[in-house]
């Protein structure tokens, strides 16, 4: 009996597993179709839009996230994370203190944290604990990177790191719906002008005073 009972345990073990699977996997469609729509459209994209990109029913998607500010608190989760991911990796992978601040500052443009400003009104939740753990590694991350490269003498000590998270968010924030197709290709670019005007030595004053991590939790 007992080699008859086995299979059958097994089988439904099988059943049971894959819906797990299938369904952390819809999840994580749902959350990466909802960031990429975001982007191009903006935070009020109908969901149902959001469901057909993830190749999932409405169900499915309402099902995992109830309302779309649960999914919008996704999408700032994971692209927090990620972002905080990839300054930890530079920090680790590059030995020139400036250059793992400029991949950074590039690998941050790439996960498309200006995308997150817009989604940051109305009901969202800026002090849900998850969210704070995230915003705490990245800032302490970034924090870092700057200071190294401060320390070394190869980034201009009259800023903070505030101005490096601001700049980053004003130069890769989206405009959904201008009339400026392929826009994004230029990112890049005025990324690279930003951090060439960081290294020293510097070429001019800035006006008033560096941007600290406490002006923009008080938003001053």
């Amino acid at each position: 009996m007992k080699t008859a009972v086995e299979p059958a345990a097994f089988a439904v073990g099988r059943r049971t597993s894959r819906p797990r699977a299938d369904a952390l996997r819809n999840r994580e469609r749902i959350v990466a179709a909802a960031r990429e729509m975001f982007v191009e459209f903006g935070p009020h994209v109908p969901l149902d839009d959001v469901a057909r990109r993830a190749g999932v029913g409405n169900a499915t998607l309402y099902r995992n996230f109830p309302d779309r500010v649960a999914l919008i608190h996704e999408v700032v989760l994971a692209v927090t994370s990620r972002t905080a991911d990839r300054a930890e990796e530079a920090a680790a992978a590059e030995s020139d203190l400036f250059a793992a601040l400029s991949r950074f500052v590039h690998d941050a443009a790439d996960e498309r944290i200006g995308a997150l400003c817009p989604m940051l009104t109305g009901a969202f939740d800026h002090e849900h604990p998850d969210l704070l753990a995230e915003r705490r590694r990245l800032e302490k991350a970034v924090e870092g990177l700057v200071e190294r490269a401060m320390t070394a003498g190869r980034l201009r000590t009259d800023i903070a790191v505030g101005d490096v998270l601001v700049a980053l968010s004003q130069l890769t924030r989206p405009l959904p719906g201008i009339a400026c197709p392929g826009i994004d290709r230029f990112t890049h670019r005025h990324l690279q002008i930003f951090l060439d005007g960081l290294e020293l030595p510097a070429r001019s004053e800035l006006p008033g005073s560096a941007a600290t991590l406490e002006d923009l939790r008080s938003g001053r």
